[in-house]
């Protein structure tokens, strides 16, 4: 039986608006790390949990109108895009996704400096995508870090929010049952039907494909629309140490944010960036 698969982040592409964006996830809470440039041309910063993470992706607003070098974050549609999981061999899953037919050419390695107390460090990393298309809320891909102490370091966990792991990555999909199947393949794992809803097991958490029917009725009036799109990556829910956190940042926030309180959740649409969080303990 193989291992189950692991989440290693989520990525929220941002375009070239990373300043907003990095003043809006920390005005929600989150403590972002330094940004960072890649050897690839794209800039991010991160937010840290216990063995995962959500990371924004974006470009530099200086290089809006020139030729992109990251096709794949300038045309992409703002928001919840990345779904990616761990690996502790790029290479292997190159030859998985070969032998489904749903590879997106060769491995990728590429390097973002990192400034520690002791000076800066490259982290490193090499990543095997699937094809686009294949799932057509966003990207998916396999990530090997080499450097694993350089990306999770404690100052960096710790979040007013109290934000700890991301426990549910929520697929909208009007083919719920095909899309299931393909995740299924690709993770060699199992689904779970619940009438409409369909989930995959991760290590630590889950992978939930709804119908928009199903989907709806578990966001209500905040679910992100699939704007004609067969399918999108449609909400993130976070286990926090505490929602009374996520209600005192709440209170501090100058700009409101649609919010659904319930005693057992809070739900969380962010509109610039089209993104849904669903805060639970």
């Amino acid at each position: 039986m193989p291992e189950q698969a692991q989440l290693d982040h989520a990525v929220i592409n941002v375009g070239f608006d990373m300043d907003q964006a990095a003043q809006i996830f920390s005005n929600l809470g989150f403590h972002l790390t330094e940004r960072g440039y890649h050897s690839l041309g794209s800039i991010n910063h991160l937010m840290m949990f216990g063995t995962d993470y959500l990371e924004l992706i974006g470009l530099p607003a200086e290089s809006k109108g020139a030729a992109a070098g990251r096709p794949d974050i300038a045309d992409a549609p703002l928001g919840l895009n990345g779904l990616v999981f761990k690996t502790a061999g790029a290479q292997a899953n190159l030859d998985i996704l070969e032998s489904l037919g749903i590879a997106a050419g060769p491995t990728k390695s590429f390097t973002r400096p990192v400034a520690l107390p002791d000076g800066d460090v490259d982290a490193s990393f090499t990543t095997t995508h699937v094809k686009g298309g294949t799932f057509p809320g966003g990207r998916v891909y396999f990530c090997e870090h080499h450097t694993p102490d350089v990306v999770w370091r404690p100052e960096w966990q710790r979040h007013a929010n109290g934000a700890e792991a991301i426990t549910d990555f929520v697929v909208a999909s009007t083919s719920p049952m095909e899309e299931a199947e393909k995740f299924a393949a690709l993770l060699e794992t199992e689904v779970a039907t619940d009438g409409q809803t369909k989930t995959l097991p991760l290590n630590g958490a889950t992978l939930t494909i709804l119908s928009p029917e199903a989907y709806a009725a578990r966001f209500g009036s905040l679910a992100c629309s699939l704007n004609d799109r067969p399918s999108i990556f449609g909400a993130l829910q976070i286990r926090t140490s505490s929602l009374e956190a996520v209600r005192e940042v709440l209170k501090t926030l100058k700009t409101s944010v649609p919010v659904v309180d319930e005693q057992t959740r809070i739900l969380l649409y962010e509109p610039t960036f089209d993104s849904l969080f669903e805060f639970t303990e």
